[in-house]
């Protein structure tokens, strides 16, 4: 018994190793995101199963009946929405594959994505992230299919994060992906740990802004960039 489970720990710990230089190209952009390489230590199965143990605890602690029939299947439900759901950006298998075409038609103006759903997870209080995300680009001869730039925003989105980084972590993404340096993004988003608790201001939002190369450098593109997506 002790000798399968010594083998098994052997092959999750050359598993892990494997993976990293895999979770490190496809997972981290260059700012750290707060994520360890161990990622693929656990199945995503056995994930679920420890949370939900975990979770059960938590409302056991709360007080909460457990026998109850609308209480019994919440840790499973929990445990699998994290797993599956609103953390699966964690897993670099859930990185959506991208075609990058040669840019024919030498578009040579900014092409603009807005008002890309953002939903993701506040790390300090593990409360949502509700917003839009805006997204340009000026090609250096490569384009990619518009419903990317939403996946990528959705993919870097669904994580435990914060605004800034998220914001960074999609251009940054951009940036490798098309090999161009002129990306910009803007999220407006609210963040319900402001809104439901603590200072419980429902009105306030967030903005950030991640703007590089000509983006950055020239005003005239700056202004018409914040012109399209509705910032004066």
């Amino acid at each position: 018994m002790m000798e399968k489970k010594h083998k098994k720990i052997v092959q999750n710990k050359k598993l892990t190793k494997k993976s990293n230089s895999i979770f490190n190209h496809s997972v981290n952009t260059k700012i750290d995101c707060s994520v360890k390489n161990n990622i693929y230590f656990m199945s995503e199965k056995e994930k679920i199963e420890e949370i939900e143990k975990h979770f059960f605890q938590i409302m056991k602690v709360l007080g909460l009946d457990m026998s109850d029939d609308s209480l019994r299947k919440t840790p499973r439900r929990v445990a699998k929405m994290f797993i599956e759901e609103i953390f699966s950006g964690l897993n670099p298998k859930n990185k959506p594959s991208f075609s990058i075409f040669e840019n024919k038609y030498k578009y040579n103006q900014m092409l603009i994505e807005k008002n890309i759903t953002v939903y993701s997870t506040c790390e300090h209080h593990f409360l949502p992230i509700v917003g839009k995300a805006h997204v340009g680009y000026i090609s250096n001869g490569k384009v990619v299919g518009l419903s990317k730039i939403n996946r990528i925003v959705n993919f870097y989105a669904k994580r435990p994060q914060v605004q800034e980084r998220l914001t960074i972590q999609i251009v940054q993404s951009l940036q490798r992906l098309l090999k161009t340096q002129d990306v910009a993004c803007v999220i407006k988003a609210k963040h319900l740990c402001v809104n439901s608790r603590g200072i419980r201001d429902i009105d306030s939002s967030t903005i950030t802004m991640e703007l590089i190369g000509s983006f950055k450098r020239n005003s005239e593109i700056r202004k018409e960039f914040f012109h399209h997506i509705g910032i004066s």
